[in-house]
């Protein structure tokens, strides 16, 4: 399947630089995954979708101010730090920008005293291995150092940083947000608990290759990025009651997709498990746990395209997004929603 088929023109003024003033005042544009069919409204109307019995599955994780800006100690040139991946207590799996001065051996200053770092290791794909050296606990010196990395395509300052957060994150790890979730508030999910919805959390720790773009002509030749994640008791108590009573699970974000979907994959019983996925979901693939899927609208020909398409089908996602460009929906992190359903059930 070719890279390209998953393309679609998109005019730059319709990419949301910044989040709307209430959570609740985004945009909803709901799509039947069997026919096609496309329903406009705002986001609260997502409760006339929902019903009693429903799971709704959101992403718990936290952003973390994964930016760091310093100074090589050598030459006090400018260098930067995108945290990725957490290996150990001193040690992190980072992008560094000017990639090629940070070499292992070159050390770096982020607060004088408090947070330097060493390159240890370049991987095969140019990501550093950085071992930190601070003071204290490595969280709070982080809060002091580092500031929220937004997504490449917004160039706007972000004036709340909570706004990048969902109002249900607490587990601390992402270098972005599962921004689905950004559009629900704490008296909505509220709402839909005293419908009868059940909310089960999980936790999927999202790194920067989200934004990775696919280079290969052809999507089996791209390589997904690894992400931990971790699908508590509690939540596979929800779920594995609400599939053996066939109840629907209905996924906030493709975070929560693709956790539910490797679980399931792994485990057919889908018990407490944690660890990393990589996993890729494109046309093609069947779904073992996911029914419907609340997500944001992505960029061409990227993975998260990929995933809604073998959910809806690509011909009817190309054709809800035509549909979204023509009546200039917001696109992306901090844009408007869909819901992909089965309208009948």
């Amino acid at each position: 399947m070719k890279t390209s088929d998953f393309y679609y023109d998109l005019p730059e003024r319709l990419i949301a630089q910044v989040p709307t003033k209430d959570r609740l005042a985004s945009r909803l544009l709901v799509l039947d995954k069997k026919s096609g069919k496309t329903v406009d409204g705002h986001f609260p109307d997502i409760k006339n979708y929902l019903h009693k019995g429903d799971v709704l599955v959101i992403n718990n994780t936290r952003v973390i101010p994964a930016r760091l800006l310093g100074v090589r100690s050598d030459t006090q040139s400018p260098v930067e730090l995108l945290l990725l991946k957490r290996i150990d207590d001193n040690h992190w799996e980072t992008l560094a920008r000017p990639g090629k001065k940070v070499r292992p051996g070159k050390r770096m200053t982020f607060i004088p005293g408090e947070l330097e770092a060493e390159c240890e290791q370049v991987l095969d794909n140019g990501n550093r291995i950085i071992r930190f050296e601070f003071e204290g606990v490595f969280e709070e010196v982080l809060d002091k150092a580092g500031t929220i990395p937004l997504p490449p395509y917004i160039h706007e300052k972000l004036d709340d940083p909570e706004r990048y957060q969902t109002v249900y994150s607490k587990d601390a790890g992402s270098a972005a947000a599962p921004t689905a979730g950004l559009h629900f508030t704490k008296e909505l999910l509220a709402e839909l608990e005293n419908m009868g919805v059940e909310i089960a959390e999980l936790t999927l720790h999202v790194g920067l290759g989200t934004f990775r773009p696919v280079k290969s002509d052809t999507i089996e030749e791209h390589e997904m990025h690894s992400e931990w994640y971790d699908f508590p008791k509690e939540a596979s108590d929800i779920i594995r009651k609400a599939r053996a009573e066939g109840r629907r699970i209905i996924s906030v974000g493709t975070t929560s997709t693709r956790t539910l979907e490797t679980v399931a994959s792994n485990d057919p019983e889908m018990k407490p498990v944690s660890g990393y996925t990589q996993i890729f979901i494109y046309p093609g693939y069947e779904f073992k746990c996911v029914d419907s899927l609340i997500t944001n609208f992505h960029l061409p020909e990227s993975t998260l395209i990929m995933l809604v398409s073998a959910l809806a089908g690509k011909e009817h996602v190309l054709n809800a997004y035509k549909h979204a460009v023509e009546e200039e929906y917001r696109f992306f992190s901090f844009g408007d929603a869909m819901f992909i359903t089965d309208l009948e059930n």
